[in-house]
This record gives structure tokens, sequence and C-alpha cells, in this order.
């Protein structure tokens, strides 16, 4: 399969044949993809809120008024449902959403979502990733020639210093490690652009198994 390699100021580019990028056919892989996103997302979840039950609201312990005689509907507690500062009916509790995802699952989906990036042509290679200085200004002309338009993610193995401290300052740009990317990273990006020595890591992770 074809990607277009750009030079580190991104002016010259060539479409390069890379025989280790992962194949496809038809649907295979994709129900993978699907399980794994949605674990991220699960995993992610913090699954902190909480709310009390009548049973935890403080007060409620004496009748508000009798039960007849006053013209007003029935009450039992203040701690009801019903009124404010009660208690909440099926309200949310803490609780851990993670979810387990086989290493095979894991392999399939991100070999899967990888190809089918690459295929629509929405991964580019860089040489390298390097600017003269570390300024936002050029790190934003070299992403702009690359993908002028839409959310970009930018992955090195690693990022040097200089060029990452300039990147972060770009509200359109995130930055990973080759060795963190994920499917929800393959996933979630317009354009994907990557370095040629992240490239290596990458495809050396996918052809050696690893998830």
């Amino acid at each position: 399969m074809k990607l277009t390699v750009f030079s580190s100021d991104g002016t010259t580019s060539s479409e390069q044949e890379f025989a280790g990028l992962p194949m496809f056919e038809g649907d295979k892989g994709l129900q993978a993809v699907k399980e794994v996103i949605v674990a991220i997302n699960a995993n992610r979840r913090q699954g902190t809120r909480s709310t009390k039950t009548r049973g935890e609201v403080r007060g409620g312990g004496k009748k508000p008024w009798n039960q007849k005689g006053s013209g007003r509907a029935r009450a039992g507690s203040n701690r009801s449902p019903l009124w404010g500062g009660g208690g909440v009916v099926f309200g949310p509790k803490p609780r851990d959403f993670s979810k387990k995802i086989n290493g095979k699952v894991k392999a399939l989906a991100f070999s899967r979502a990888l190809f089918d990036r690459a295929r629509a042509g929405e991964i580019a290679v860089i040489e390298q990733f390097t600017v003269a200085q570390a300024k936002t200004r050029l790190v934003l002309q070299v992403v702009g020639r690359i993908a002028p338009l839409g959310r970009i993610l930018l992955v090195d193995a690693p990022f040097a210093a200089g060029p990452a401290r300039a990147a972060r300052n770009l509200s359109r740009v995130t930055l990973q490690e080759a060795a963190k990317l994920n499917t929800h990273d393959l996933a979630q990006y317009k354009k994907i652009i990557v370095s040629a020595k992240a490239l290596d890591a990458i495809l050396a992770r996918v052809n050696g198994g690893k998830n």
C-alpha cells in the first residue's frame, strides 16, 4: 500500500510503497474496532456520580403535618422524592464501567483501523518532526501544508522536546507517542501525520502481533 511521504518542512511529497501495512478484505475486523472503541471510552469513565436515596437524606423524622384537617395533601416525610431536597429515585451511584477486551481483539482492531485510514489516504508520513526553532508558528506552517483543515494527530517515537513544546499550543493538533497509539486515536482525527520513525515502530508492532 502506498502512502504520501512529505519532507520535514512539508513542502515536497512523493508516493512510497509500504509493504508492512496490514491488508483486509470485506468486513473482517470492523466489529473488533467497535468493541475496542466502546471499551476505551468506557474505561475512561470515572463512575463517581452519586445521589442520595430518601433513606440517606438528612431530616424527615417527623411527619410534616397531621394526616387530616389541614387541607393539604397527605405527607409522611420531607425526605420524599416529591419534595425539594428529598431523596432521588433510581439515581446514579458510583460504579465501575470498565470493560475487558482480549489482546487478540485489540490487535485486530488496531490493524483494521490502520488499514482503513491508510486506504482512505488519511495517513501522511513526514520524514521527521523538526523545526529550526521551537516556535508554534513554524510547526503551524508545516502542519498547514500537509493538512490545512480539521483535527490532526501527530505521531512520533518519541517527540523531541522543541517541536513537542511548540505543537502543543495548537488547538487542533494532538500529540501521541507511537508506543501509546491505539484504535481510538486512529479513528477520531481527520488526518494523522506520522514520522518515518514512528511508522516503523507501528509496523513492527502490527507485524509482531503486539496490541
